[in-house]
């Protein structure tokens, strides 16, 4: 594991950005560490960032989150610490969970503590989060072609399928988790020997369809849905895609390699970029 987060990240240094095509930047925060995710809690009025701090598949103690207002103003460095690696994030009655290597921790959303760790057996990188109408939650495991339900404390297998080709990014849309491929036959590197695409589970049926035009274009890492408008980044590239059903992926913002999880208000993108240490906001208007 250490390999190849190593050479992951060796591999996104020094490249230099592209300009911005479609969506406008509005913002940008810094001071972060590896930022992975940026998931809006909107009751509250603040985005939570994950930091990794150190080898995301390792666990270190390093990792902590932080709050940002709406509008890109530190409002605490370290809210939450005691974490390893967290990346994805969810909200759901009044938690935060959190996707951390193996474990998923639960914060009070409104202390701000470290309330428990739910541990999922059979896990082996979980990655990002996202919670349904009835408050149900989700967790890709990127190295294992699954997803995991919680409901309240009890974590259990949703959906294991070949088709989901390293699940990354996860967004409940109504009936369905949109998801977000890494791809097919993962290295070492974390190059893959197929890119992925987009794929729609239903949660009823679990069933795994794959997004006709929206397939094999990129290894896709954080993934939202806005209207019936579907964002995703590809974190080798930092490419931002939109994509609309019946149409093809369209490349509407270019950042330094690192994109994550992306998360949003419904008007506004936000972009962790974990080489950079920074968080983007990003207007659609």
């Amino acid at each position: 594991m250490k390999t190849l987060i190593a050479s992951t990240f060796l591999a996104i240094a020094g490249i230099a950005a592209a300009p911005v095509a479609e969506a406008g930047e509005i913002w940008r925060a810094s001071g972060f560490e590896q930022p992975e995710s940026a998931l809006v809690d909107a009751a509250n009025e603040r985005i939570v960032v994950s930091n990794i701090v150190g080898n995301p598949g390792k666990a270190d103690g390093n990792g902590y989150l932080s709050l940002l207002s709406m509008d890109g103003k530190v409002i605490a460095g370290h809210w939450v610490d005691g974490m390893d690696a967290p990346k994805g994030m969810a909200i759901s009655g009044g938690k935060l969970y959190v996707a951390d290597i193996t474990k998923v921790r639960v914060v009070d959303l409104a202390s701000g503590k470290l309330v428990s760790s739910i541990d999922v057996p059979g896990a082996v990188f979980l990655n990002d989060m996202t919670a349904d109408a009835s408050g149900k939650v989700y967790v890709t495991d990127m190295l294992a072609d699954t997803i995991y339900r919680i409901d309240g404390d009890k974590p259990e297998l949703f959906v294991k399928d070949a088709l989901l080709a390293s699940p990354n990014g996860v967004f409940a849309d109504g009936e369905r988790l949109i998801v977000a491929s890494w791809g097919k036959g993962i290295k070492p590197d974390f190059s893959t020997a197929e890119p992925g695409g987009l794929l729609a589970v239903d949660l009823a049926t679990k069933k795994v369809t794959p997004l006709l035009g929206a397939q094999n274009f990129a290894d896709l890492d954080g993934v939202v849905a806005i209207g019936d408008t579907i964002y995703a980044t590809a974190y080798m590239t930092g490419t931002l895609y939109s994509y609309k059903a019946g149409g093809a992926p369209e490349a509407i913002a270019t950042f330094k390699p690192g994109s994550a999880d992306i998360g949003t208000d419904g008007n506004h993108i936000f972009v962790p970029l974990m080489g950079e240490g920074e968080v983007a906001a990003l207007s659609l208007d």
